[in-house]
């Protein structure tokens, strides 16, 4: 993907860059040939480590003649250390392996991507749909971006950035529940094989079989607290509301039989779970609507903590990062929506193209730069 010359990196070392950051669920890789102005992007999940290994030989290979020895790879994110000798002892020949600072990374990379690539930023709302937001680099009249600002990075985890100026920067704070929370949970309760797989169920679901909205409670809005009827009350509510689904093991008439118990356990015991299993554990709850659940619970426990963490920090843009999102659009509507409700409409949601690369770019731009 072409998104422009990279005028501070010192081309004159002759070494060709690569930068990745080790996440906890997803590997994100960035590099760019010599004298060139394309840059590349590509994604391993972390659990499949060989096949960065594989990646990073054959762009090694492809793109700088297999010169191993003119290569250098700079790691940021956990994984920089947990698998610092692997990636040695399997590039031996490579000029350097160097970690930074994944916070660091972090701010580095967002303040390149809203300051200095065109088209970057955007907001988004089911009912707006995506808007480019203008920046210096899109528009010479254009505004600079105002700091501070608050950086969002929703990986496996969440961290929480405020960014005063270039390099200046202070985590305030951050959630267990992220990415890894959503992609967990739902591949066991539907069994999908992957989260691109969970976004697209979640796409298509229909949440309010699931959970339970003050319509449910009150049977119209609650007015006197500002709360549509469509408000989600409770997330997952109606699953535990409801005792007549197969799988609630009370002391209904519909309990389980011992010999669709011992088949799940059997199941569980190999760690594998058949067709079988998900259709009867998903009898009523399909699995398009518990995906679309899940994910408007974690993705609105973010966005509410996001809003208290601006306000207590008096920043106004917080700009939402890391590979949780991945363009997906329910996900930002339900992030633009809780910014949205919790501040009355006094601060904004911004999104990026490049969300998943933060890291992965910071360190890129700082080892170009020869520092």
């Amino acid at each position: 993907m072409t998104l422009m010359r990279f005028k501070d990196c010192d081309y004159s070392r002759r070494l060709f860059t690569i930068a990745i950051d080790i996440g906890g669920s997803l590997i994100k890789v960035v590099y760019s040939p010599l004298d060139s102005q394309v840059i590349h992007f590509a994604t391993v999940e972390t659990a499949k480590v060989s096949k960065l290994l594989e990646l990073l030989d054959d762009v090694i290979q492809e793109h700088n003649s297999g010169d191993f020895s003119s290569t250098q790879i700079v790691a940021t994110g956990g994984g920089a250390f947990k698998y610092n000798d692997l990636i040695i002892e399997t590039f031996p020949g490579i000029h350097s392996y160097t970690k930074f600072e994944e916070m660091q990374g972090l701010a580095k990379g967002l303040d390149f991507f809203i300051h200095q690539v065109p088209d970057e930023v955007f907001t988004y709302s089911d009912h707006e749909g995506e808007k480019i937001v203008e920046t210096i680099a899109s528009s010479p009249t254009a505004k600079p971006t105002i700091y501070p600002y608050m950086l969002v990075n929703i990986g496996s985890g969440v961290s929480m950035l405020k960014v005063d100026a270039p390099n200046v920067f202070t985590r305030v704070g951050g959630s267990s529940l992220g990415g890894g929370t959503l992609w967990g949970l739902l591949s066991l309760i539907t069994g999908a094989q992957s989260y691109d797989e969970m976004l697209n169920w979640a796409q298509e679901g229909d949440n309010t079989t699931v959970d339970m909205l003050v319509g449910d409670i009150y049977g119209t809005d609650y007015n006197k607290i500002g709360l549509k009827s469509t408000h989600i009350a409770s997330s997952f509510g109606k699953v535990f509301q409801d005792r007549d689904h197969p799988m609630i093991n009370g002391n209904s008439k519909h309990r389980i039989r011992q010999e669709e118990i011992d088949h799940l356990e059997d199941h569980a015991k190999d760690n594998h779970t058949c067709n079988e299993c998900i259709n009867h554990r998903n009898k009523k709850f399909k699995n398009e609507d518990i995906c679309k659940s899940l994910l408007y619970a974690v993705s609105n426990n973010i966005g509410q903590i996001s809003y208290l963490q601006a306000k207590i920090h008096n920043v106004q843009n917080i700009y939402f990062g890391g590979s949780y999102i991945r363009g997906h659009l329910t996900t930002m509507n339900t992030l633009s929506y809780a910014i949205n409700f919790w501040s009355q409409g006094s601060k904004q949601a911004f999104f990026l193209k490049h969300e998943g690369f933060l890291g992965a770019m910071g360190a890129f731009l700082d080892a170009c730069e020869g520092k």
